[in-house]
């Protein structure tokens, strides 16, 4: 999550957005960085509005705005699946060594998900709560040009995008089937994502 305060923005880290690449560029002129742990560094909505948010407001931050980006969700899944394939997760139980992506998202359209697949969902992520407290700006991960162009204008410089923790290339082959459930059983993913911009 990063914070700018004199701009009044907070940028939520919606895991596999390429938000390490943005923490490495934007963080030196951040008022706040955080980074770890990963529960606060990933804080959605929900976790923003119980923690961060009356924090912000005791100091004056009543109108903090709140920006995310949404990968397209096939795309979302294909990353964490290739990020669980890295050798630091082989023997437990949240690696996909040895699992077709295919398997891994029947596993993930599962309502009692196992622990490889069990990777959250976007659309949670950037619920809005009862009390308003929403995303302000919803950028697709696909459209690069938009995000960076808001950003630049926002905090009023330019962005130089590093490329940062990048997962292994991997197949990513699909069933119709599998494709089909997926938009079935994770419509609200699909539809936040149609919806950003």
């Amino acid at each position: 999550m990063l914070v700018f305060w004199k701009e009044r923005l907070v940028v939520l880290a919606v895991p596999k957005t390429g938000t390490s690449a943005y923490e490495e560029a934007l963080g030196p002129s951040a008022s706040m960085v955080v980074s770890n742990p990963p529960e606060l560094k990933h804080a959605p909505v929900y976790r923003y509005n119980r923690f961060f948010r009356p924090m912000f407001e005791k100091v004056g931050g009543e109108d903090m705005e709140l920006l995310a980006v949404i990968r397209e969700p096939i795309s979302w899944l294909g990353s964490w699946y290739r990020y669980r394939q890295r050798p630091f997760l082989d023997g437990r139980p949240t690696s996909t060594k040895g699992i077709r992506f295919d398997d891994f998202c029947q596993a993930y359209a599962k309502g009692d998900r196992p622990a490889f697949a069990n990777v959250g969902s976007q659309a949670k992520f950037i619920e809005p709560r009862p009390n308003g407290v929403s995303v302000s700006h919803l950028f697709k991960y696909e459209n690069q040009s938009a995000l960076i162009g808001f950003l630049e204008e926002r905090l009023g410089r330019p962005i130089d995008l590093p490329r940062s923790n990048i997962s292994p290339k991997r197949d990513l082959e699909l069933s119709p089937e599998t494709e089909a459930k997926l938009r079935r059983k994770c419509a609200a993913d699909f539809e936040v994502w149609e919806r950003a911009q």
